[in-house]
Parts: C-alpha cells; sequence; structure tokens
C-alpha cells in the first residue's frame, strides 16, 4: 500500500478512535452526572411542614410524594390546628413551612413571623368556598319560606340574614310553610364542626355575624355583641364533631334525619362525587350556597427559600394541580374546575357572585373566645 493510501487509512482510524472515545466519555459524563442527580435527590434534606387536616390527603398522595422527591423538596408533614401553628414560630421545632386553612390563621402565622423577626411568604396554591350540603326536601321548604333560591338543578342560593334570623327565632321545621315533606319538630339549625376547634365553624360565625350586621363585623363592640348572641346556634346543636370530616360523614352515612344542612367546604362534596359510585353522593342531595359566602384558601407560608420553592411548586405543576382538583379544590385554573365538577356529574356554582372576607384575626379571634366561654359556661 502506498503512503497516501496508508495515511489516509490511518486518519480514519483515528477518528474513528476519536469519535468512540468522545461518545464514551459522552456517556460516562452523562452516567455520572445522572448518578450524581440520583443521588442529590435521594439525599434531600426533607422540608418540615405542619398542615391543616384538609390537605393531609393530598400529601399522602404516592404521585404528589414522586413529583416533590424528584424536585428535591420532599415533605414530612404533620397535622397541626391551624390555629395552634403560630404558637410554633420561634420554636426549636419550627417548620420550613406551615399550610393553614383559612386567611385568618395564616395571618396569624404571619404576625407571629413579623414579631420574631422573621420573614414569612404567603401564597395561596388551592381554595374552596363554604357552603352548606342538603337535601332536596329541605331545599324547596327553604324557598318555599324566602330563605332559599333555586339557581339550577340541585344548585340552591340561601339568604344567609334570612336563615340566621329563622334559626334565632327557634323556628321549627314542622312551623314552616310546604313543610309536608319534612315536618319534623327539630329546629332549623345549620350544623357546623365545634368552634373551639375548627375553621369552618369560625367562617360559620363570621357569615352569621355579617347576616346580623349588614355587613363584615369590623370593630371590637360589634363582634361581641353578635358573638354572644350567636353563641346559642353552636349550644343547640348539641355534640359537634372537631373536624369537618366528621360533619361531612355524618351527613353522606346518616342522612337528612340527622343533618338536614351542614356547614362544609364545597371541595369535600366535590371529592366525593369524583368517587363515582363508591362516593355515595345520592341524588336528593343538593349544595346550597349562602349569599354571600366565604372563600376559604389554603394558605402556605414559608419561612425559607425551600418552602417558597413548594409553594410555587404547588401553584404550576400539572400533576400537583390535577391531585389539588382530584380532591375538590379550586385552583387558578377555573376551566379545570368546571372540568372536574362535570365529570363528578355534580351541579355547582362556578361564579359565586357574592363573596366577602372574614373579619381580620384579632376580631375573628376574638369572636371566638366570646362563643367558646359562653359555651363552656
Amino acid at each position: 500500500m502506498n503512503t497516501p493510501k496508508r495515511l489516509v487509512g490511518t486518519l480514519v482510524l483515528l477518528a474513528l478512535f476519536g469519535g468512540a472515545l468522545f461518545f464514551a466519555m459522552r456517556s460516562n459524563h452523562e452516567t455520572q452526572r445522572i448518578a450524581q442527580e440520583q443521588q442529590a435527590i435521594a439525599t434531600a434534606e426533607p422540608l418540615k411542614g405542619l398542615i391543616a387536616v384538609d390537605v393531609e390527603a393530598f400529601f399522602k398522595d404516592d404521585r404528589v410524594a414522586q413529583v416533590l422527591t424528584q424536585a428535591k423538596l420532599p415533605v414530612h408533614a404533620a397535622r397541626v390546628g391551624s390555629r395552634d401553628m403560630a404558637a410554633k414560630i420561634g420554636t426549636a421545632d419550627q417548620p420550613d413551612f406551615f399550610i393553614a386553612s383559612g386567611v385568618v390563621a395564616a395571618n396569624m402565622i404571619a404576625d407571629a413571623a413579623r414579631k420574631a423577626g422573621k420573614t414569612a411568604t404567603q401564597t395561596a396554591p388551592f381554595h374552596t368556598p363554604l357552603v352548606v350540603a342538603s337535601w332536596e326536601p329541605a331545599a324547596k321548604i327553604l324557598a318555599a319560606n324566602g330563605m332559599a333560591k333555586a339557581m339550577a338543578p340541585k344548585v340552591y342560593s340561601l339568604d344567609m340574614e334570612k336563615l340566621t334570623q329563622a334559626m334565632l327565632a327557634k323556628q321549627r321545621w314542622r312551623d314552616l310553610k310546604g313543610s309536608g315533606e319534612y315536618a319534623v319538630s327539630r329546629s332549623v339549625l345549620v350544623s357546623t364542626t365545634d368552634i373551639r376547634r375548627s375553621n369552618s365553624a369560625a367562617m360559620y360565625l363570621a357569615l352569621t355575624s355579617a347576616a346580623l350586621n349588614g355587613d363584615v363585623v369590623a370593630d371590637r363592640a360589634t363582634a361581641q355583641k353578635y358573638a354572644s348572641q350567636l353563641t346559642e346556634l353552636f349550644k343547640r346543636q348539641g355534640f359537634q364533631e372537631n373536624y369537618v370530616n366528621g360533619a361531612f360523614d355524618d351527613y353522606l352515612s346518616i342522612g337528612m334525619g340527622k343533618t338536614p344542612l351542614t356547614f362544609i367546604y364545597e371541595a369535600q362534596m366535590v371529592a366525593q362525587a369524583l368517587k363515582g359510585a363508591q362516593g355515595g353522593i345520592r341524588p336528593e342531595m343538593v349544595l346550597m350556597y349562602p349569599q354571600p359566602t366565604i372563600v376559604n384558601k389554603w394558605v402556605l407560608v414559608a419561612l425559607n427559600e425551600r418552602g417558597k420553592q413548594l409553594a410555587e411548586l404547588l401553584a404550576t405543576n400539572k400533576t400537583l394541580q390535577a391531585v389539588a382538583l382530584e380532591q375538590g379544590f379550586r385552583t387558578g385554573d377555573s376551566a379545570a374546575f368546571a372540568a372536574a365538577a362535570e365529570k363528578a356529574g355534580l351541579a355547582v356554582d362556578l361564579k359565586l357572585n357574592q363573596v366577602i372576607d372574614p373579619p381580620g384575626f384579632d376580631l375573628m379571634f376574638d369572636m371566638i373566645d366570646t362563643v367558646s366561654r359562653e359555651m363552656n359556661q
């Protein structure tokens, strides 16, 4: 073989060898990069969180755990009452983040952080309106007496002013016009959770006090006046569950005889309906939307940078948002929620035209304390 041909052959061999070496090195670097990434994922420090009971199922979902792990934000969450969270600021076991049920508790946490010289940021990835779960016969009776109005099949608006006045007047179902289908001797009352423990009951107090006041209560004297007046609506209920899940379970399992009107989060009804036949939603069940109502937000209060990263992920990751929708929450995507409700076969109020905020947390907790003291007497 002559010299030029040998030279060309050598160059070809060198090129092939160099290419193989390049790809081998690149493959090795890629393997190392993947190994390092997996190591970083596996050794990521878990975020410590204190969460409300309402989002406990969300964080227990395997899909949520997988997304958070891949994002190097694994979460170790413990359930704590929203009103007990602020006391954890500045303690040895202070978490990286809180998820409180409602802006009142979230603002209390943020205020405690400010007083402790700590930076806290708030975001609300999920929300849901407060509603009254009821039954078609009861809803029709309230409508016949001017306390409710059909908005669509199985969806009613609820006049909170008229209903609150009727409850304070101790009206009984059998005394109402058109009560034939439910002519029972029990008083017209909305079943709530224990206001000493539960956020939903506090929101019920906020709504009924606004109904009596004509607007959101804005001063301490008025707050105490109406709180004292409304205490009997809690006392006359008898035993109350600590958490809204318990009250909703009674509604599902025992029926109208036990709970003709139950104050819940809309998310509970949507999530139950999305379970299909296993959800136990009956044809005669209806949703009643207080006019006005309160939209309850689940507020993530982050105390550090990784907590803020978690908040961003909850608000933007499609898998996390899809799990939230499955659990009945509304997200920033109203069309996605509408599709979820339609899939569930559940009629809901998508517009929510009448919404108010609860009083500020100082007034709200003053009202809760007033009711709690009188209930304990």
